[in-house]
C-alpha cells in the first residue's frame, strides 16, 4: 500500500464517507447469502428460515462490535457437521427437539467465545498446524458433498432398520445405491443447478462475473422445479412468518446429557473460533488497505452474536470466507458493508418471505456441494504434497479421523501425527512447546526449533516490537522450522512491509526445505535426508 493512501474512516464519518460503495458491496453480498443461508440451515437440520435469522444478527449486530473491517459474519458450511450432529444427538429423532437443546448449547459456547476474546486467545489460531486445519477443513468439504449429493438426486438414504443415514462414510458408502434409485424430476433441478455452480465461474466477460452463480442457480431453479411440478416434500417451507419467529427457542435441560453437552459447547467455541480467526487472517491478506484486524476483539463480537442468533432460535455464526472474499471483490470499504447486508436480509425477511417457498431443496444442496468441493478440492492435496511430504501426511491422517470419528478426534490426531513427523525431523524436545529465546536489541535469537507448538512464544517476542521498527529473527541455531512457522513468517514479514519496517530472517539459507515452496518446512542440510527417509517409511 502506498503510505500515502488515504484508510477509509470507520464507525459514522466512515458511514458518509463510503455508503455508496459499501450499500453496493452488502446488497450483491446478500444476494449470495440468502440461498447459501437457506441451505446452511436446511442442512443443518434447523428450521431453514433460521439461516437467515443468523446472517441478519451476524449483520445489524455484530457489525457494531467486530474487530475486523471486512469480514461478513453469518452461518458457515463449515459448522454444518457440528450442527446437524447436535440435533441429532440432542434429538434422538425428534429434530425439532434437538434443535430447541442444541441452541442452549451454542449460547454456552457463544459466552465461551466471549471469555476467548477476553482474555486475548485471538492467538488461538497460531497454535494449530496449518496442515491438520487444512485436513479438517477439507474432511469438511468431503461430508457436506456426502450428505447433500443424496438430496441432490431426491434420495433420503436410511438403513434397515429405516433410520436415516447420517455417518459419512456411510452416507459415501450409500452413493451407488442413490445413483441406481434418482428421483428423475429432482435430480433435473439438481444437476443443471450442479453444472452452473462449477462453470459460472469460469465465465470471462466481467459484468456477468459479478452477478453470484447462486443467484443465477435461482433464476433457473426456481421456474424449472414448477415447470416439472415438483411437490412441497422438494421444495423450502416455512411454517411461520418472521414475526412469529422472534421468541425464546433456548432449552438447557440438554446439560441431563451432561457429556453431549460439554462435547458440543467446545466444538462450537473451539471449531467455530478457529474458521473464524482464519477467516479473519485471510481476508487481511484480501484488504486493498492492508489493514489490521483485531482478532480478540472480533472473537468477542462472534460471541456476543451467537448469544443472540441462540436466543433467536439461530445457527451458530463465524467470520465466512466465501462471503467475505466477495466482499472484498465487490470493492466494500468499512464494516457497514456487513450491516448492509444485514438490512437487506431484515428487508427480505419482512417483505419477501414468500418468496423462499419456491427454491427447491436440490438447487440448494448443488450450491452446498459447490462449497464442499472447494473445501477438499483435489488441488488441497496437490498444494500440500508441494509443500511436503510431512505436510500431507498430517493432511490426510486428519481427513481420514475425522470422517471415521469426528472434528475434535481429527484434529486432535492430526495435531499429534505433526509432533510425532517434528521428533523424527529432530526438534529437540525441549524445544517442542517452549521456545528458546534470547533478545538482544533488535535481534530475536531463536535456538533448537520454530515449530507450530511453540510458536506462540516466539511470536510474543516478535509482538514486542514495532512493525515500523527494523526487527531481525535469528534462525541460525534452529535444527527445524516447520510449515506453520514459515508460513506466519512470511505473513508477519508483509506486516513489517506494510508498516514501514523489516523483519530480517536470518540463517534460513542454513537450512533446506523439504521442497521447492517457500511455505516449506526447513531442516539441516546434513540431517535431511536420513529424516526424510525414515518419515516416508512410517507411512
Amino acid at each position: 500500500m502506498n503510505k500515502k493512501t488515504t484508510l477509509p474512516k470507520d464507525g459514522i464519518q466512515g458511514l458518509k464517507e463510503n455508503i455508496v460503495a459499501d450499500s453496493l458491496s452488502g446488497f450483491l453480498v446478500f444476494l449470495l447469502a440468502l440461498p447459501l443461508s437457506l441451505g446452511i440451515a436446511k442442512a443443518s437440520d434447523f428450521p431453514p428460515i433460521m439461516g437467515l435469522m443468523t446472517a441478519m444478527v451476524g449483520g445489524l449486530v455484530v457489525s457494531f462490535f467486530a474487530g475486523s473491517r471486512l469480514t461478513i459474519k453469518g452461518p458457515a458450511a463449515g459448522l454444518i457437521v457440528i450442527v446437524a450432529g447436535s440435533v441429532a444427538e440432542f434429538g434422538q429423532g425428534d429434530s425439532i427437539l434437538g434443535w430447541h437443546l442444541a441452541l442452549g448449547a451454542l449460547l454456552v459456547a457463544g459466552l465461551l467465545q466471549v471469555l476467548f476474546g477476553m482474555i486475548r486467545m485471538g492467538s488461538l489460531v497460531d497454535f494449530f498446524p496449518l496442515s491438520a486445519v487444512h485436513g479438517m477443513l477439507a474432511a469438511i468439504g468431503v461430508i457436506i458433498m456426502s450428505k447433500q449429493v443424496h438430496v441432490l438426486l431426491g434420495i433420503n438414504p436410511v438403513n434397515e432398520l429405516g433410520k436415516p443415514i447420517v455417518e459419512p462414510m456411510e452416507l459415501i458408502a450409500e452413493i451407488p445405491h442413490t445413483l441406481m434409485h434418482i428421483d428423475p424430476k429432482v435430480a433435473v433441478v439438481g444437476l443443471l443447478s450442479l453444472l452452473i455452480v462449477f462453470l459460472w465461474p469460469r465465465i470471462k466477460q466481467p459484468l456477468l462475473k459479478k452477478i453470484p452463480a447462486p443467484l443465477v442457480v435461482l433464476t433457473m431453479a426456481i421456474p424449472l422445479a414448477k415447470l416439472l411440478g415438483l411437490g412441497k416434500g422438494h421444495l423450502i417451507h416455512f411454517d411461520q412468518d418472521f414475526i412469529h419467529t422472534l421468541a425464546w427457542n433456548e432449552r438447557f435441560d440438554g446439560f441431563q446429557q451432561t457429556g453431549i453437552f460439554i462435547k458440543y459447547v467446545i466444538m462450537f467455541a473451539l471449531v467455530g473460533s478457529l474458521e473464524s480467526l482464519l477467516t479473519v487472517k485471510a481476508v487481511d491478506m484480501l484488504d486493498p488497505y492492508h489493514r489490521k484486524s483485531n482478532a480478540n476483539k472480533d472473537l468477542v463480537a462472534v460471541g456476543i452474536g451467537n448469544v443472540v442468533a441462540s436466543l433467536l432460535g439461530g445457527l451458530p455464526m463465524i467470520s465466512e470466507v466465501a462471503r467475505s472474499s466477495a466482499n472484498v471483490s465487490n470493492g466494500a470499504k468499512t464494516r457497514w458493508a456487513n450491516f448492509f447486508h444485514g438490512v437487506f436480509i431484515l428487508i427480505f425477511l419482512m417483505l419477501d418471505l414468500q418468496f423462499s417457498d419456491l427454491i427447491p431443496f436440490s438447487a440448494l444442496a448443488a450450491m452446498l456441494i459447490g462449497v464442499g468441493f472447494k473445501l477438499a478440492s483435489p488441488k488441497e492435496f496437490g498444494r500440500m504434497a508441494k509443500i511436503g511430504p510431512e505436510q500431507l501426511v498430517v493432511f490426510c491422517v486428519t481427513i481420514v479421523v475425522t470422517l471415521m470419528t469426528d472434528l475434535l478426534v481429527g484434529i486432535g490426531v492430526g495435531i499429534l501425527v505433526k509432533l510425532v513427523t517434528q521428533f523424527i525431523l529432530g526438534v529437540p524436545l525441549k524445544s517442542t512447546f517452549k521456545a528458546r529465546t534470547q533478545t538482544q536489541d533488535q535481534t530475536i535469537v531463536v535456538t533448537g526449533a520454530a515449530v507450530f507448538s511453540n510458536w506462540l512464544g516466539i511470536k510474543k517476542h516478535i509482538d514486542k516490537h514495532a512493525t515500523s521498527s527494523n526487527l531481525k529473527l535469528d534462525l541460525t541455531q534452529c535444527n527445524v522450522v516447520d510449515h506453520t512457522v514459515m508460513d506466519n513468517l512470511i505473513h508477519l514479514s508483509n506486516d513489517f512491509d506494510n508498516a514501514g519496517g523489516k523483519l530480517d530472517l536470518v540463517g534460513l539459507d542454513l537450512l533446506i526445505p523439504t521442497s521447492k515452496s517457500n511455505h516449506a518446512l526447513s531442516t539441516r542440510m546434513r540431517e535431511k535426508s536420513n529424516r526424510l527417509d525414515h518419515l516416508g517409511n512410517t507411512k
